[in-house]
């Protein structure tokens, strides 16, 4: 392999606060480090801290991702109980709402039957009344029908003193 062209070795050492990373320039020494990549100036163990900050990196944006996804849960969780909430108050309302007609028609019912029994006892006692009437008319019929045989008959010049006023 061949060591590829370090933007240090042009420009000599690099700045103090890229210290940490080593270079392969000229100016700056030979890098003791064995593991020193030529290709990317970067050694293993710095190169696995990368891998490893990106996997931190990815694991961190996985964990935000987890946390996104647990925190809508979280939401639809509570959206959920407080619609379920409302559907249950919105049904206690109809339960209710229907007692009250329960109580309404059944109060009505007893009305409608009291005024049932008191036409039930009128048509008893008009039935009875009609009745009554009924033979009153037969007995008037056969007295008036006594009456027309009476006069119709061969002694009905006959009178009774008794008739005689």
């Amino acid at each position: 392999m061949q060591p590829s062209t370090n933007i240090f070795s042009l420009h000599g050492c690099p700045p103090s606060y890229l210290s940490h990373i080593p270079t392969s320039s000229p100016f700056c020494g030979q890098n003791p480090n064995p593991f020193f990549s030529f290709e990317t100036g970067v050694n293993t163990s710095q190169f696995m801290s990368l891998i490893s900050s990106n996997n931190s990196t990815s694991d961190e944006a996985e964990e935000n991702h987890k946390e996104i996804i647990n925190e809508r849960k979280q939401k639809r969780k509570i959206s959920n109980r407080e619609s379920a909430r409302r559907s249950r108050m919105r049904k206690q309302r109809q339960v209710d709402e229907l007692w009250s007609q329960v109580m309404w028609l059944r109060d009505e019912n007893h009305q409608l039957l009291r005024k049932l029994n008191c036409v039930l006892e009128s048509q008893e006692k008009v039935i009875e009344e009609n009745v009554q009437l009924k033979e009153e008319t037969t007995e008037l019929k056969q007295m008036i029908s006594d009456m027309q045989l009476q006069n119709q008959s061969p002694f009905s010049c006959i009178r009774d003193d008794d008739d005689v006023v």
